[in-house]
């Protein structure tokens, strides 16, 4: 969610994620080891596994958990069984969201996230209806109170394609999927360690939304978080930071 709102997005997802550690665990383990079961154990090896034990770490996971998904998916194992799928539809006010998930029953799936786009104001769509108003961004977020000098010249000097400040004081370095370890590793070497960091899909326009539509707009993104099945949620939702207090 770009825009004005930032920083209260991050901090009301780390919130959520505290309070649903052991879920959040749950998929963690799931996209770890389905990312060593496709391309190696080795995390300097494999990109995606890199990331994926990247995002692990960031919600505070035991390293020895995350050993133990990484050495499974590596051998022969259930992770075969798993289906990766993306589902589209449009939420209050015709915002775009995707849900891209990992499951082992696509019906039940399907099935899951109609219910939740139905039962918030929302409609599930068909494949690429919303898809082509995102691009796949490394994105990094930093607090209001980063130098913004500083970040700007270090962000560059790293390789990054852009730095963005927000009308709440936060920040936003993008980079290259490709290019994203290298410059997150220079900013964490240059003293600058981000409250945020994965490689995203990235709205290219967004949609304002205040009121009601907001706060049901966030209830159906946090209800598709919490499918077992849902690993990431994106949405072009530019949402008031008021809402996050009443959803």
């Amino acid at each position: 969610m770009a825009g004005h709102s930032k920083w209260a997005n991050i901090q009301h997802r780390k919130k959520a994620q505290d309070a649903k550690r052991g879920k959040v665990f749950t998929k963690m383990i799931r996209e770890i080891t389905v990312a060593a079961r496709q391309g190696g154990g080795d995390p300097d090896a494999n990109p995606r596994l890199r990331l994926a034990v990247d995002r692990a770490l960031a919600v505070n996971m035991p390293k020895d958990k995350i050993e133990k998904a990484a050495a499974r998916g590596a051998g022969t194992d259930e992770a075969a069984a798993y289906e990766e799928a993306r589902f589209e539809g449009y939420g209050p006010g015709g915002i775009a969201i995707m849900a891209d998930c990992m499951t082992d029953n696509r019906n039940r799936t399907v099935s899951e996230i109609r219910h939740a786009f139905n039962k918030h104001g929302g409609n599930l769509g068909t494949d690429g209806c919303v898809a082509f108003m995102f691009e796949q961004r490394g994105v990094l977020i930093y607090p209001p109170d980063t130098d913004e000098d500083g970040l700007m010249e270090a962000a560059l000097e790293a390789g990054a394609e852009d730095v963005i400040s927000h009308d709440d004081g936060a920040f936003e370095v993008l980079t290259t999927p490709e290019a994203f370890t290298q410059v997150r590793d220079d900013l964490v070497g240059a003293g600058l360690e981000p409250a945020d960091a994965e490689v995203t899909m990235r709205p290219t326009t967004t949609t304002a939304l205040e009121g009601e539509e907001a706060s049901k707009t966030l209830r159906l993104i946090e209800r598709l978080e919490d499918l077992d099945d849902v690993q990431h949620v994106y949405t072009n939702a530019d949402i008031q930071a008021d809402a996050y207090e009443e959803a």
